[in-house]
């Protein structure tokens, strides 16, 4: 199954993203995806972290939920909406909110961020925990190829990838493909993105597909970028490095099981 990490350079101007977005997902279509992923924050990158307060939505209604089912029945693809805001509990905050769509347009897993960033080094300061509200559930749904081969997927957003225990959960689940939409900062990310998403991929025994912000934003901030398919044995399958792009990438049923059967280490866990 081909699958496709969607790498943008989001802004401020949520139809400006909404459009970007579309022309990946376009794109991902185009070049044989079955499931295309877009970045955290794909519908804005703030001025200010406040800023997504104004685009807050309910869950099941709200344009940039309508954006993502109408893509993917469009399209005829599994789409999984990087993050937007949600309503939450807390009036002041939102949650920080991953959104599975079928290609019929329905939507089938819903996951909020977990972990929120936090990191100053006295230049650089990010404080998720602000404006976010966070989760507090483990969540994985079911995929079918379009040659019927069920594929278990598991949900995460990007500070995520720091928690290990978050993706043994998701092993024990599990799960054979995991989701870690991001929008790194250069400064972690060029010292710990890919070392992370190769470790999380090999301890495992799973392929990660890993969609990121890469480039300068309207706002200033800079990400990272790097999206990329990584294979259970912890090798990059797919990249792309910088800009907006697409990593696109195979799945391979074969393999998965070449690699769990070669190292049987998930069946060796004692805790």
């Amino acid at each position: 199954m081909k699958v496709a990490a969607l790498q943008m350079v989001s802004g401020t101007h949520l139809d400006d993203n909404l459009a970007a977005a579309r022309a990946l997902l376009e794109q991902a279509a185009r070049g044989g995806a079955e499931l295309a992923v877009l970045p955290e924050y794909f519908c804005i990158m703030g001025r200010k972290d406040t800023d997504k307060l104004a685009l807050q939505e309910s869950p099941g209604e709200g344009p940039i939920q309508d954006f993502l089912a109408r893509a993917a029945r469009e399209l005829g693809l599994w789409v999984v909406g990087g993050t937007l805001p949600l309503r939450g509990n807390d009036p002041v905050r939102v949650r920080n909110t991953t959104l599975a769509f079928n290609p019929e347009g329905a939507c089938v897993a819903r996951y909020d961020k977990i972990h929120l960033f936090h990191f100053d080094n006295g230049h650089d300061q990010f404080f998720e925990s602000r404006v976010i509200e966070p989760g507090d559930e483990v969540v994985q749904f079911e995929l079918r190829s379009r040659e019927g081969e069920l594929w278990h997927v598991g949900l995460s957003v990007c500070y995520d990838l720091r928690f290990p225990e978050l993706y043994r959960a998701h092993a024990r689940a599990g799960a054979d493909l995991l989701l870690v939409p991001s929008a790194f900062t250069h400064t972690t990310g060029k010292a710990h993105w890919e070392v992370l998403l190769r470790a999380r991929a090999i301890e495992n025994l799973a392929y990660v597909l890993a969609p990121a912000q890469g480039g300068v934003h309207e706002n200033g901030r800079r990400t990272w970028g790097h999206s990329m398919l990584v294979d259970p044995w912890g090798e990059v399958a797919a990249l792309h490095a910088e800009g907006a792009g697409i990593a696109l990438g195979t799945l391979a049923r074969a393999r998965l099981r070449e690699v769990r059967s070669q190292l049987p280490a998930l069946g060796h866990r004692v805790l």
